[in-house]
């Protein structure tokens, strides 16, 4: 099954600042990943190209780093997850920032049902509090976004 899933948040910040907010993904100080609410990013040798590392059962490869604002991860599990995901950095003006993740791959087998009753549900919620999280470090607030009734019981039942 073909997937394209993409998520962005438009930011009023200038692109250089959040390229520094977005090079501290999967670190001690990271400003990006709810690890609050969700398993953290983790990579052994830190977030470099050739990584590997993950979150929860999600493992992937960094494939690509551009430092003016791109960080791509191929799928390694699970199994049948065959494609990447990206975060990217696009500049709107001089003050404003579109911050995008996309997932881009197929499914094969077990995996498309994984994605369709299961991932796709925790992914997008995932994404939407990381992208609360950047949205609340400019702006001093408390943005939240609720999980939907299917969230909340995924988290329960694999709790």
């Amino acid at each position: 099954m073909k997937i394209l899933n993409q998520h962005g948040r438009i930011i009023s910040q200038p692109p250089p600042v959040l390229v520094k907010l977005i090079s501290t993904l999967a670190t001690k100080n990271d400003l990006v990943w709810p690890k609050e609410y969700w398993p953290a990013m983790k990579f052994g040798d830190g977030l470099k190209l050739g990584a590997v590392g993950g979150h929860g059962p999600i493992r992937y490869e960094v494939t690509r780093i551009d430092p003016t604002g791109l960080i791509a991860f191929e799928f390694r599990k699970p199994i049948g997850f065959c494609g990447q995901h990206k975060f990217e950095i696009i500049k709107l003006s001089d003050d404003r920032t579109k911050l995008e993740h996309t997932i881009d791959m197929r499914t094969e087998g077990m995996a498309t049902l994984a994605w369709v009753f299961v991932i796709r549900w925790l992914h997008d919620a995932l994404i939407e509090d990381a992208f609360n999280k950047i949205e609340n470090h400019f702006s001093g607030t408390v943005k939240k976004t609720d999980w939907n009734i299917w969230v909340r019981t995924l988290r329960w039942i694999l709790k």
